[in-house]
């Protein structure tokens, strides 16, 4: 392996990709193995999913379900370790991907940001310290007008974070919306709220409300290199891991395996 780590960035012309490949470019210590984006795009640089993937360590991967779990397949198939900040999975999205686990390390979470991944544990204390029969929990979530997927990935982390902080699964209690005659909240339901609109980069709040206070714990992303910074230090990190399903946690030492 060359003493620089060699990425390879998927959709590259997205906004992600675009700031991962500045990341990329101001670093001594990475190199730009290839960009390429969707089947069919040309120009601006891009090569073919198996040129970038033969000359890369790791690929980036900031772009659609379906896309991800196939270049998870091709990834492994050429050992390259990969990392992947697609939302929306499907359980046979994580399946096929997990599939590629086994073979290369995979690096995969709803979000990139080490404030998120601090705010995630920080849920999951409060969820254990406040008991659900006095203390509400409510996730919400804010970001731009494009996003095409709800709850966002990484509310759904942050509500995973409570339910297992209360020992309980959240598909049990999460309640995804309400509207008209929803009746009295049952305790301990985990709740999500959304807002799309203007141009948003990512605002992630969790209320634990009782009678006598509330207290909110929250993130605000300020720009998407953020991100993108994240992914990065997960790639320099995934290339010399034993092939495995591992997220942020595992990448910033917060969890022990």
């Amino acid at each position: 392996m060359s003493s620089l780590t060699r990425i390879a960035i998927a959709g590259a012309l997205g906004r992600m990709g675009q700031a991962v490949r500045a990341i990329v470019d101001a670093d001594p210590a990475l190199a730009l193995a290839g960009r390429f984006d969707r089947p069919g795009v040309a120009g601006d640089g891009l090569v073919t999913v198996a040129e970038a993937l033969g000359a890369a360590d790791v690929v980036i991967d900031f772009t659609t379900p379906e896309a991800s779990a196939a270049l998870a397949a091709e990834a492994a198939g050429r050992g390259v370790a990969l990392i992947i900040g697609s939302t929306g999975l499907s359980p046979d999205h994580i399946r096929r991907i997990n599939e590629a686990a086994g073979r290369v390390a995979v690096v995969r979470t709803g979000n990139f940001s080490l404030g998120v991944n601090m705010l995630i544990g920080l849920v999951g204390q409060a969820a254990r310290a406040l008991p659900a029969d006095a203390y509400d929990i409510e996730v919400f979530e804010a970001h731009h007008r494009r996003k095409v997927d709800a709850p966002s990935g990484t509310a759904l982390m942050l509500g995973e974070a409570a339910a297992r902080g209360r020992g309980v699964a959240l598909s049990d209690v999460s309640r995804r919306g309400r509207d008209g005659l929803t009746g009295p909240r049952p305790e301990g339901e985990i709740g999500f709220s959304v807002m799309r609109g203007g141009d948003i980069i990512g605002e992630h709040s969790v209320s634990f409300a009782a009678d006598e206070e509330i207290l909110t714990l929250s993130h605000s992303a300020r720009d998407r290199s953020l991100f993108a910074r994240g992914a990065v230090v997960a790639a320099r990190w995934a290339v010399s891991q034993p092939p495995g399903a591992y997220d942020m946690q595992d990448v910033l030492g917060f969890r022990t395996r």
